[in-house]
């Protein structure tokens, strides 16, 4: 027999913008409603899921397994250990991936999903602790568990009362909750998150030191400051940089000299030939230190309205230098 699809008509732009209105109405009454319900359970689901030795297993079926995935990635990035477990899998073979270290956080809004149910005297013969997020406090599910989370709701935002929505907007909120008391009480820092994430712009950001993305060796632009201007030029124009570091004979930074310096000596007409590095160069300009992160440099120069920051070593002594083109190569900026 043929499935014959459903005729559409044409939209109702008052209704879809009503039905949606309403959407957002009861779901945000979900949450609000969980937030008025919070209390000792969830905070012993804190204390058993922060004082785990192993990790915290999060399980679930359909609409509540798309929910535990991102939750376990949420708790994994934040500082608790964490893996998503499918419950249907679990019964195939996946269970093995449960050790008696761990703590399990079962989804099901109804309590009552077949592949839990089956698991859960498993559970309770590895020793394992369950931490329920149901919206029947009776089920099953509730019934087998140490701690139940009660994410229930008045009612789901889909008008047939059909569709998980508002219930899985529950469940996500709860996990979120879960994972920032989580991530607080274990002192979690920015930086602790953009280890577990070096591929973003965070992690960029504070994982990128300035040794990392600075020009060194013969890639920078240095000269003494008895140098005539013609060879500094010379040394500018062939790194490229658009600046060069006037050094001494250990290679402590005197002074820079900028192409926007030489523009300047143009204007006003100055005999280029008999002038000196030395004579012309900014003394003590900014510096920064190799160790640095890159953000940090690229607040320097926007800070002090400058494209080029030349970098120090421990001793004080050149060891590179970087301009605003090289941090947006890096994507720092």
């Amino acid at each position: 027999m043929t499935h014959t699809p459903a005729r559409h008509s044409a939209l109702d732009c008052d209704q879809a913008l009503r039905l949606a209105r309403e959407t957002f109405d009861t779901e945000s009454a979900a949450i609000l409603g969980l937030r008025q319900a919070l209390g000792l359970s969830f905070l012993e689901a804190v204390r058993t899921m922060l004082s785990v030795t192993g990790r915290v297993v999060v399980m679930g079926m359909g609409k509540s397994g798309h929910i535990g995935r991102k939750m376990a990635a949420t708790l994994a990035s934040t500082g608790t250990p964490a893996l998503f477990v499918h419950a249907g899998e679990a019964i195939h073979g996946d269970l093995g991936m449960v050790t008696a270290d761990d703590v399990v956080v079962a989804i099901s809004n109804s309590g009552e999903s077949q592949e839990l149910s089956t698991i859960l005297p498993l559970l309770k013969r590895l020793g394992v602790r369950v931490i329920a997020m149901t919206g029947q406090s009776g089920s099953t599910l509730a019934r087998h568990a140490d701690i139940v989370l009660d994410c229930s709701v008045a009612k789901e935002a889909c008008p047939l009362n059909l569709a998980p929505t508002a219930s899985s907007i529950a469940q996500l909120a709860m996990g979120d909750a879960l994972a920032l008391v989580l991530l607080d009480a274990r002192g979690f820092k920015a930086e602790d998150f953009a280890r577990s994430h070096p591929g973003g712009a965070l992690g960029r950001k504070l994982l990128t030191h300035v040794q990392d993305v600075m020009r060194s060796g013969d890639a920078v632009p240095r000269i003494a400051g008895h140098a005539s201007l013609t060879d500094m030029m010379r040394e500018m124009s062939e790194k490229g940089l658009g600046a060069v570091a006037i050094v001494d004979a250990d290679q402590r930074v005197l002074g820079i000299f900028t192409d926007g310096d030489l523009r300047r000596l143009v204007e006003k007409g100055a005999d280029l030939r008999a002038l000196t590095a030395g004579a012309v160069m900014h003394r003590a300009p900014r510096t920064i230190a190799r160790q640095a992160l890159a953000v940090d440099a690229a607040q320097l120069m926007e800070q002090h309205r400058i494209t080029s920051v030349l970098v120090v070593d421990e001793a004080g002594a050149l060891c590179g230098a970087l301009n605003s083109n090289d941090l947006m190569r890096a994507k720092v900026i």
